[in-house]
């Protein structure tokens, strides 16, 4: 099959460091390149990939201070891919852009589809959903559908990393785990607090968006002086195994509907238990009792902490095999291309000779 698979230009593929929804597109193009398919990834000129690159711009945009408008770029983006398909060069779309695509794209007669990412339970999220109610679109979790009811959406396709990835890596664990980004939403002063009141070590190895620097210096700075707290920074993929391997558990107090939360099934891989606040698509994720626990808030969560012994953490890696393997999310994307394909085919009407 000939897909393009069309990623945001704001991190390389894959990305630097942070970046989640960018690693999932990386993923996803190598599990389709090695089921046999003929891939385009349209992506920053610095992304790495075993697919056709197809470069907008020859760096990530979050790394380029030349950028000051990136919709700009975008915009020349799917015109690039539209002419493409002008010229019969893909069977198949996979846009990886939010709604941008919709408006353009529900115009031609290429299959495609919308992986969202986000949070869809702002105000202005429900105008758009409503006037594109008929394009098609996957969820990450069947959590963020709830605010917009009236999508036409296809299935959910929960997220998969490289099964050799992230792995269990031989190490006494010794502290409680923060690992992705310091923001209101991600509750890292609630972790803080967690951590303390049981008198454990925490270790936070996350980045500080300049959006986010306020929160980082009023509220979370003056906790780090605490000595069992020690913030590392943000770690690559290669650290990850190691990092989370020592924690514990993984804590994740969130305060919002978080869409999918990679940080889970990247605790899963290292046999490292997450504990959760019960919001967005934890409940999803986390099998109660198996890979984790869900919580409500931050006195629940103190009494998972002296649970975690409880958890085997060769059956959460196991786990993590069964449901969160990147080749079983591309066949599952493969199963939605090939079902909108055929929905998509001419239907020829049979006319008797009576008629």
């Amino acid at each position: 099959m000939r897909i393009a698979q069309v990623a945001p230009l704001t991190e390389a593929v894959p990305p630097k460091l942070y970046g989640g929804t960018e690693r999932v597109v990386h993923w996803l193009t190598e599990e389709l390149v090695a089921l046999g398919n003929d891939v385009t990834l349209f992506a920053s000129g610095d992304s790495h990939t075993s697919a056709k690159l197809d470069a907008t711009w020859p760096r990530a945009l979050r790394l380029d201070g030349s950028v000051r408008d990136p919709n700009a770029l975008h915009m020349v983006m799917l015109e690039r891919v539209r002419q493409k398909c002008d010229d019969e060069e893909f069977d198949f779309l996979h846009f990886h852009l939010d709604y941008y695509p919709f408006s353009l794209f529900y115009r031609q007669p290429t299959p495609f589809l919308t992986t969202l990412h986000g949070r869809l339970d702002l105000p202005e999220h429900q105008p758009v959903f409503t006037t594109f109610s008929a394009v098609p679109v996957i969820s990450i979790s069947n959590a963020q559908r709830r605010p917009v009811p009236q999508a036409n959406w296809v299935r959910t396709i929960h997220h998969g990393l490289p099964e050799k990835l992230l792995t269990p890596q031989p190490v006494t664990p010794g502290y409680l785990a923060v690992l992705g980004r310091i923001a209101p939403e991600k509750g890292v002063d609630r972790a803080i607090k967690i951590a303390i009141r049981c008198g454990i070590p925490l270790k936070i190895a996350a980045k500080v968006d300049r959006a986010d620097q306020e929160y980082y210096d009023e509220i979370i700075r003056p906790l780090m002086a605490h000595p069992l707290i020690e913030y590392i920074g943000e770690i690559s993929d290669h650290e990850k195994s190691d990092f989370l391997s020592g924690a514990i558990g993984l804590l994740l107090p969130i305060d919002w509907p978080e869409p999918f939360g990679l940080v889970m099934i990247e605790s899963m891989a290292c046999g490292t238990p997450v504990i959760a606040y019960n919001r967005g698509s934890v409940p999803e994720i986390i099998d109660e009792g198996l890979t984790g626990f869900i919580v409500e808030d931050e006195t629940s969560a103190v009494a998972a902490v002296n649970r975690l012994p409880d958890l085997n953490r060769n059956a959460i890696r196991k786990q993590f095999e069964t449901r969160f393997t990147a080749r079983r999310m591309a066949l599952d994307y493969l199963a939605a291309y090939r079902s909108l394909m055929e929905a998509a085919k001419p239907r020829i009407k049979l006319v008797s000779s009576a008629e």
